[in-house]
């Protein structure tokens, strides 16, 4: 009988999705013999897991509560790692290179750096008896971590042995060049592949175009490529490409963990769904710098199988433990107002809440605003059908590329005209060709835009409509153009028009600055009270100055305007025996008096935050009309809002810390004309006053870590249409994060010298020739 012995199947291992918690790690001998390499290597290149700004939590020997220390990783910084899910130390040398039978037999310490952790608190000496002397198991450990980094291929050529120096410095050449080639196609949102890569090809795509394009204008790239052009050290193949765009990502990331160090943070989060219809979910951390200055960074997407509240929850979990930052440091969450984010019992928020309570949920500042318009929209049927009709005009108009030619054309003769007759400003940047522009409820501020074009092209449009009920050829589109020129030349409309531009006006300054990164929660709590203030204002004096534009305007394209003390005549069907109400009551009361008040009455239902215990004590802090504001019971009670950041010895220190740091801001030059916040921090931070006022400062830094607006993560989902096009519908999640990254933080990418990118690149796999 013949016996036969099936060969394992061997599993492909995603090494940019290795776990990064020690506690979570299976052993290095469950993988297969040919990758474990491979994965070593990876794990020393993220270096070992050491989230320094954990809440580390206390166990009781005894009667005495203890925990571990994170100053021990200053002092095993090489190899000590901590586990959040085990609340457990590891050696990194160990795990990766301690051989199976030494774990099994309890030699070297055992299971207990390796597999189960050690958490003995109270026995520091433990680590140093670990390492042991030269020939302990963790120092051989140690000893092969760093051959793998630095291992040589043996099957060199002698060309290259017997000429070791000038093969680098060559070989640099060609990476260097390489590396600036895939800087340029993140930098620009670029693929780097072609269709047809062969030389013959007339386009072999980006990257390979690119270079050779660099070689044909430099003369040393160019000869050291045409050296090497036959060897496998070309670095033009698209695994190269890949590592390159990996190592520049990862040095952007380590930049952006660095400058964030053990400082508080807050979450951003949104998802949504990329080309391939794929649920991504997005994250970006917001945080004050060393300067003072508030700072928002996107870190990264995940592809998640669900959005419900849970699997969400695990995603950014998995991409914090990856930059080694803990969930217990976050101060702020910033989502959206769907039930899968804010929800009170089974919500994102609430399972962050549970695991922190520190970090305070605030909900999107600028989503919440076109919330409100949305509300309006929907809730006065004479707005709805202004922004019904709208949306038809600009789909009639533009349904063919002849018909938006053609109010292009007549737009473009009419503003010859009348620059000609003296009625238009010319100067650089003015009168540009412009188009009809959609509106979206998903899309802040579009309605404002769309409004303003249509009030701009206004002759124009009509004469579209003109033409297209003249030539249609279906009688539905010529009947369709008909109605659509009677909506449009009727007072209703255009009163309407000019009312919600005025309204939209006064909530799109508000939206613009909302989406600022550096905007505080105080600052942008101002800015609403502000546009309240200038809605009262509008309903209060606004009704004469718009209805005399509305008459000038039709006046200007011969629309009718009723007269205000006549009856006014409804188009629609009275219920029952309705009282007559003049063209004034109607125009002035049920249109103009009662869409200010919805909008009014929205932005107080919408932003009830300004009346929540945290925002009244963060108000406390605003440094204009000489800390007017101020309120050191109120400022207190913040600090009481952070356990975990004040102590009770704290607090009482603060307290006299207050009174000492109010009358110095009030007497100091230089703090006299701050506005807000975050003006204070940075001034706080140049003068060194954060040494004198620690407690204080850190109040502020905690009021400004707070999120206003989702914008970044917005942002981000916008530059993945651009980097995930129809034609790259079939980018890998991890891929695609490599490409984002450096893509949107381009500011910290461009800081990112080629040196770090090189040795990184270096470092990820046995390369021919070593730098």
């Amino acid at each position: 009988m013949e016996c036969y012995l099936k060969r394992k199947e061997r599993v492909e291992i995603d090494i940019n999705n290795l776990p990064s918690d020690p506690g979570l790690r299976l052993p290095i001998w469950s993988y297969d013999v040919n990758d474990r390499d491979k994965i070593r290597r990876c794990y020393l290149l993220k270096g070992p897991h050491q989230p320094r700004s954990h809440h580390f939590p206390q166990t009781l020997y005894g009667n005495i509560a203890r925990r571990f220390n994170p100053k021990w990783f200053d002092e095993y910084s090489d190899w000590l790692e901590y586990s959040v899910q085990k609340d457990a130390i590891f050696c990194l040398y160990c795990y990766l290179f301690k051989p199976q039978e030494q774990i099994i037999k309890g030699q070297g310490g055992g299971d207990s750096f390796v597999g189960e952790g050690f958490k003995n608190w109270k026995k520091k000496e433990k680590l140093l008896c670990h390492i042991g002397d030269h020939n302990s198991i963790h120092n051989k450990a140690r000893q092969k971590c760093e051959d793998l980094m630095k291992k040589q291929e043996h099957s060199l050529p002698a060309l290259w042995l017997s000429k070791d120096d000038k093969n680098k410095k060559e070989y640099r050449i060609m990476l260097t060049a390489a590396i600036d080639c895939v800087r340029f196609l993140l930098r620009q949102g670029l693929s780097f592949r072609g269709h047809d890569e062969s030389s013959n090809s007339d386009n072999r795509g980006n990257y390979l175009e690119l270079f050779d394009f660099l070689a044909d204008h430099n003369e040393e790239i160019k000869t050291v490529t045409s050296a090497y052009a036959s060897s496998n050290l070309k670095l033009t193949s698209p695994k190269v490409q890949k590592e390159i765009c990996i190592a520049a990502s990862t040095e952007t990331l380590r930049y952006i963990m660095k400058d964030i160090g053990s400082s508080y943070f807050s979450i951003i989060v949104d998802e949504s769904r990329d080309v391939s219809t794929k649920e991504q979910l997005a994250i970006a951390v917001r945080y004050v710098d060393k300067l003072g200055q508030v700072i928002e960074r996107f870190i990264g997407i995940k592809h998640v199988t669900s959005t419900n509240a849970v699997t969400l929850k695990a995603a950014i979990e998995d991409i914090l433990a990856k930059h080694s930052l803990s969930i217990q440091m976050i101060r702020g969450q910033g989502y959206d107002g769907a039930s899968n984010m804010r929800g009170e019992f089974h919500g994102l928020k609430a399972l962050i809440l549970n695991d922190n309570p520190q970090a305070f949920y605030v909900h999107c500042f600028a989503h919440q605003l076109q919330l409100c318009l949305i509300a309006i929209a929907k809730n006065h049927w004479q707005v709805k059908h202004l922004f019904e009709f709208t949306s038809r005009i600009i789909n009639t108009v533009g349904a063919s590329c002849k018909r938006s030619d053609t109010l292009k054309s007549i737009q473009h003769d009419k503003v010859l005209l009348h620059l000609k007759n003296g009625n238009l400003i010319s100067g650089k940047g003015l009168n540009q060709e412009t188009n009809l522009q959609k509106s979206s409820d998903t899309r802040w501020s579009s309605h404002f835009h769309s409004l303003i074009s249509l009030m701009r092209m206004y002759a124009s449009v009509i004469e579209v409509l003109e033409i297209v009920k003249e030539e249609g050829v279906h009688d539905q589109q010529s009947v369709e153009a008909g109605v659509l020129i009677d909506i449009m030349e009727s007072f209703d409309f255009i009163f309407t028009m000019h009312l919600m531009i005025d309204i939209l006006g006064i909530t799109n300054e508000l939206s613009q600055s909302l989406q600022r990164k550096d905007q505080d929660i105080e600052n942008a709590m101002k800015l609403v009270q502000i546009s309240k203030q200038r809605l009262q204002l509008l309903r209060e004096n606004g009704w004469n100055a718009l209805l005399a534009e509305v008459s000038r305007f039709c006046g200007v394209f011969e629309v009718v305007v009723p007269n205000m003390n006549e009856t006014y005549k409804t188009r629609r069907r009275a219920m029952g025996r309705a009282e007559e109400i003049t063209n004034l009551h109607h125009y002035r009361a049920d249109l103009f008096y009662t869409v200010v008040d919805m909008q009014l009455q929205e932005l107080n239902n919408r932003f009830s935050e300004s009346s929540t215990e945290l925002l009244l004590c963060v108000s406390c802090l605003n440094p204009s009309d000489s800390f007017h504001a101020y309120d050191e019971g109120k400022l207190i009670c913040l600090a009481e809002l952070y356990p975990s950041d004040f102590s009770i010895i704290e607090v009482v220190a603060l307290k006299n810390q207050l009174s000492t740091y109010i009358i110095d801001m009030r007497t100091s030059e230089e703090f006299s004309s701050l506005r807000s916040i975050v003006d204070l921090a940075k001034q706080i931070v140049k003068f060194k006053k954060n040494d004198v006022y620690p407690l204080v400062y850190r109040l502020i830094t905690l009021a400004l870590t707070l999120p206003v607006a989702t914008a970044t993560v917005e942002r981000a989902f916008s530059a993945m249409k651009i980097i995930k096009h129809r034609l790259r519908s079939r980018m890998g999640d991890d891929w695609l994060n490599d490409c984002l990254v450096p893509y949107i933080e381009k500011d910290v990418f461009d800081l990112i010298p080629n040196e770090d990118v090189v040795q990184y690149y270096q470092k990820m796999q046995n390369r021919l020739i070593k730098l």
